[in-house]
Formats: structure tokens, C-alpha cells, sequence
């Protein structure tokens, strides 16, 4: 299973940032210690082009955030500071789903160690996203020839505005995702399939509405590829989530909807999204815990053959 990440790319932030930017070389340096895969199977992606931004985002937009050209209040509402070093780790993340979604197409399974950008829309950013790597992702794919249909499973606590807004008007692009109710964005933009919970939602309830939205969404979505957003932040340790999900929850939350894909035939792409744990440390786990937990899938084949339109060798 390839595992793709960019957690060199870094930006500057102000001391005391809530954004915990530290988790990303964390968790890669748990994954290496664990020896969860071959070293080789540990990649750094290519940067996406301002091409491949270009499918889900304007062209001023994508211009605007190159050249520093952004407004206060678009800064602002992005939550991190300009810098040439925003621009090329936004454009890595983006380019380690689209990664990850080549070789997800070929191997069943990959991972991107960040991505979940999932509050940056057509023309805007928001919520520390900058451009969407769902969205990018699943156009590049669909532009390439590589799938006809994706679905995006989204558990991050946080509602997936940007990427219901960019493909609202997509039918080819099923976006469901499960979310607090009261929790930021406070404007929800309606998906394909939404499911709001209320504060202090736990296991048991979460996981059985988790279970049929996403047996909801498999069906009419009639996908090449699912993308699935693992936000760490329903944990009940989340400073931002307010939901209280326990880690054994979340793993369960991991096998309900990798194992759903996989029945299907469907190969995942899964990206981390989310997390805000006081400890730092408790997010990497949940993280852990869900690329061991894609590892394992990765090991079993799908049920149904997988496209035949997916099984040529991606590039390198």
C-alpha cells in the first residue's frame, strides 16, 4: 500500500496557533517506527499544477492564492498567515490525493498523510483549506480517464461545504458526509447525502447512522472510487469536535467504511482530515490507528473485480 507525504513542506505560523501542524511529521515518524510498510512505499507526491486546481477551483481564485494576491478577509477566513510556503504545501496535499487516487485505482488502497481540505470551495478557502484535494482529486482522475464516477465519504466532524458547493451541480460526484450539527461551518452547504448529529453523539449512535449513510451513498453513487475523509476530530478528546466518539470507535468508524468500499469493489483513497486534540499524541493514534487499519484491507482483495478501466499502472 503507498502512503504519500509532504510533511517537510511546512509554513510559518504565529506561536500558539490551534492548528497542529507538528502531527503530520509525527505521524509519518510513528509509521516508520512501526515499520507499518517498505520504506519505498513511503512517497513524496508532485505538487498539483495550477491545471489541475483549475478543476475544481476558478482561475482568479488559484491566481490570487499563487501571487499573494488574497484579500485580509480571505486570509482571515483561511486561518493561516500568506507565504510562498502555504502555496506549495496547499499544492502538495492536493497533489498526495491524486497521488494516492492513481495508485488507489491499481492497488485497491492508498493514503495520504494529510488532504481533507474539505472547507475550500470554487473561489474561496476557509477553515485552514486551501484548495480541495477531494475535489481536485476526483476531477484529475475523471480527466485522466482513470474512473467515471466518484463518491466522497466524508467523517471529519466538520460539514464538507466546499466540496458539497464546487460539485453541487456534479452528477457524477457523490458527496455525503457525516458531521456535527452545531459545529463550524455554521452556513452548511447541502451534499448529496448529510447526515448532522448532535453534540455528544457517541459510539453506538454514530455508528449506526454512519452505517446506513454510507450504504445510502454506495448505492446510487455507481463509483470507480471512493475518497474517504478520516477526520480525527470526532474524538471526544477534540478541542474543535464536540462530538464524543472514543479511539475503539473511530477504529470501528475505519473498518465500517474502508470494509463497505472494499465489499463493493471499490478502491479507497484515504486522507486524514481533521483532528485537534489537547495532546497532540492523541491524534496522531487515531491517525495511526487508521492507516494500520487500511493496511490490513489492503492485504484482502474486493469482492467484485475493480473496473477494468482501473487496472492499467499508474505513473510514477
Amino acid at each position: 500500500m503507498k502512503i504519500f507525504y509532504h510533511d517537510q513542506f511546512v509554513l510559518p505560523l504565529p506561536d500558539n496557533h490551534r492548528f497542529p501542524m507538528s502531527k503530520y511529521a509525527r505521524l509519518r515518524q510513528r509509521i516508520v517506527a512501526a515499520r507499518l510498510v517498505p520504506p519505498g512505499d513511503l512517497r513524496v507526491p508532485p505538487a498539483a499544477t495550477d491545471a489541475q486546481l483549475r478543476l475544481a477551483h476558478s482561475a482568479a481564485y488559484v491566481e490570487r492564492v499563487k501571487n499573494g494576491q488574497l484579500t485580509r478577509q480571505e486570509i482571515r477566513r483561511i486561518g493561516f498567515p500568506w507565504s510562498p510556503q502555504m502555496v506549495e504545501r496547499s499544492r502538495r496535499s492536493v497533489g498526495s490525493t491524486i497521488a494516492a487516487s492513481r495508485f488507489a485505482l491499481t492497488e485497491g488502497l492508498a493514503v495520504n498523510l494529510a488532504g481533507g481540505t474539505h472547507h475550500a470551495g470554487p473561489d474561496w478557502g476557509q477553515g485552514f483549506c486551501v484548495f480541495n484535494d477531494s475535489a481536485v482529486a476526483a476531477r484529475v482522475m475523471q480527466a485522466e480517464g482513470l474512473a467515471r464516477r466518484v463518491v466522497i465519504l466524508d467523517c471529519d466532524v466538520h460539514q464538507g461545504n466546499g466540496t458539497a458547493a464546487i460539485l453541487r451541480a456534479d452528477p457524477t460526484i457523490f458527496t455525503f458526509s457525516i458531521h456535527g450539527a452545531r459545529n463550524f461551518p455554521f452556513h452548511k452547504e447541502p451534499g448529496d447525502l448529510d447526515i448532522a448529529l448532535e453534540d455528544g453523539t457517541g459510539d453506538d449512535a454514530y455508528l449506526a447512522a454512519l452505517a446506513e449513510g454510507v450504504r445510502q451513498a454506495l448505492t446510487p453513487a455507481g463509483a470507480d472510487l471512493a475518497i474517504y475523509l478520516a477526520g480525527a476530530d470526532p474524538f471526544v478528546g477534540d478541542t474543535l469536535g464536540r462530538l464524543a466518539l472514543s479511539k475503539a470507535g473511530l477504529a470501528a468508524r475505519d473498518r465500517l467504511v474502508i470494509g463497505a468500499c472494499r465489499a463493493a469493489g471499490l478502491p479507497v483513497v484515504v486522507v486524514m482530515a481533521g483532528g485537534y486534540a489537547k495532546e497532540v499524541e492523541d491524534t496522531v493514534d487515531i491517525h495511526f490507528q487508521t492507516v494500520a487499519i487500511a493496511l490490513a484491507f489492503s492485504h484482502s482483495p474486493p469482492q467484485p473485480a475493480m473496473p477494468a478501466h482501473a487496472q492499467e499502472a499508474p505513473p510514477t
